[in-house]
């Protein structure tokens, strides 16, 4: 049996970066893999390559559709601002789908990417320390 040292894994690296990683972290994550594919899938629209625009495209979709059905509600009004946005990334990605407009994949990634800061500042923020008995 050969011995793998799995900490020295890329693979194994991210797995621990999202395991360990803060709620607010892990969204800036989410972020940041929803902006790297619709990068990806507007430049394969614009060289024409369908097959790789829609995979990608679909990637970034199922990031947008797993923060909208993970939004605390309960959070009042900047969670339904939240919903808002994203539903209206979900109708720009399909618009872009269907008549292959790249500039509309672009508009949601410059949406996201905003939010993404905002996500970046707060999860900056040192957390409070629970107080000892």
């Amino acid at each position: 049996m050969s011995s793998m040292n799995f900490a020295a894994s890329p693979q194994a690296y991210r797995e621990s970066a999202v395991l360990t990683a803060p709620p607010e972290r892990l969204v800036v994550m989410l972020y940041d893999g929803a902006g790297r594919f619709l990068l990806q899938a507007a430049t394969a629209m614009r060289e024409g390559d369908v097959p790789t625009a829609h995979d990608r495209l679909r990637r970034a979709e199922r990031i947008v559709e797993h923060l909208l059905a993970t939004l605390d509600m309960s959070q009042g009004e900047i969670a339904g601002k939240l919903e808002a946005i994203y539903v209206f990334c979900l109708q720009l990605l399909a618009e872009g789908r269907m008549s292959q407009d790249a500039a509309k994949l672009d508009k949601v990634g410059e949406l996201l990417g905003e939010l993404r800061e905002a996500w970046a500042e707060l999860a900056a923020q040192p957390q409070p320390v629970a107080a000892s008995a």
